[in-house]
């Protein structure tokens, strides 16, 4: 009986080209690799950006580090920064992954204006938090009432380009006056604190949530006092800077005497557009369903309905995708 010896050579040659193409999709993938934002792409523990030790973000960074890790299948860590536009540059460096922000100062990097050269690109929102109140904080008995009275005081006003500083430059301008016009100091909260105490400076701008714990240690051991802002300074200032609205530090913070009118600026959470819209889904329904758990104050600040104030760049997929299942625009 003759042989087909054709068979084996066939089968050889149909092994070969299988070795080959699987060999071609190996190299594919090595080519390739998972485009930013698959849930391949997260990484297993994230870093919180939050702010000085004494002031707002730290403690509610903390609380927030708490509720990711145990609702999320990352881990996270809230770390100390010099806030807002620190953070921005942070998330853009991808140094950490979700931070802390004014509203207003990721608005202007994601112009590239004030602290920003260029535009910011892959900075995004995660969702509104609270008001940052802008508190000019000074002693009983300093002499200082109004905005005007800063001329020629050592004032601090928080590192250059940081949200505090920005805020310093813009109520000063409505009131025809410039940082030139101050003995300017770029001082964090506690620094401020520390040294309105110990009579180094005569006031500090701190825009954070009230109470502030730098100013509550400092209302501890002296008599507080909360520069006002005049009603038509306010109304030039919201006008020219839309950002801004006006706020009111109530009777009894810091054991006032009587209400402060200023202005005030939303805390916003930010976040990579690298992470994928999965775990940015996770980590905004975990924060925004467990934030009445939360000890601090502003806490009762945090709800879906004031989600997207003063929101103005681009919302995350992940986190517009759950606001979107709440109904929330």
């Amino acid at each position: 009986m003759k042989k087909n010896w054709l068979s084996p050579l066939a089968f050889i040659f149909a092994l070969l080209l299988l070795l080959a193409a699987c060999g071609g999709d190996d190299g594919n993938a090595d080519d390739g690799g998972e485009e930013a934002g698959d849930p391949g792409t997260d990484p297993e523990m994230i870093q919180i950006a939050t702010g000085g030790t004494s002031g707002t973000y730290y403690p509610l960074g903390g609380e927030m580090a708490t509720i990711i890790s145990s609702n999320t299948d990352v881990t996270a860590d809230a770390i100390s920064s010099n806030a807002s536009a620190e953070n921005v540059l942070s998330i853009e460096n991808g140094d950490v992954e979700i931070a802390f922000v004014q509203t207003d100062v990721v608005a202007h990097a994601e112009e590239g204006i004030n602290a920003f050269d260029e535009p910011v690109e892959n900075v995004q929102a995660m969702g509104s938090l609270y008001p940052e109140t802008v508190q000019i904080v000074t002693t009983e008995g300093s002499g200082i009432e109004s905005v005007e009275d800063l001329a020629g005081k050592t004032v601090s006003v928080g590192a250059p380009g940081s949200g505090t500083f920005i805020n310093a430059e813009q109520i000063l301008e409505v009131h025809d006056m410039t940082i030139d016009d101050i003995d300017a100091q770029n001082l964090d909260f506690g620094e401020s604190t520390g040294g309105i105490q110990d009579g180094n400076i005569d006031a500090a701008f701190i825009t954070s949530g009230t109470p502030t714990g730098a100013v509550e240690g400092l209302a501890a051991s002296v008599d507080v006092a909360i520069v006002p802002i005049a009603q038509d300074k306010i109304e030039e200032l919201t006008e020219a800077y839309p950002y801004y609205a006006a706020d009111t530090i109530e009777e009894g913070t810091y054991s006032l005497s009587e209400d402060v009118e200023t202005v005030a600026v939303l805390a916003a959470l930010a976040v990579n557009s690298s992470l994928s819209e999965d775990l940015v889904y996770e980590m905004t329904k975990a924060i925004y369903e467990n934030a009445e758990g939360m000890a601090h104050d502003k806490a009762s600040f945090i709800t879906l309905d004031t989600a997207l104030d003063g929101i103005d760049i681009e919302v995350h997929p992940g986190a517009q995708r759950y606001f979107d299942e709440e109904g929330i625009e």
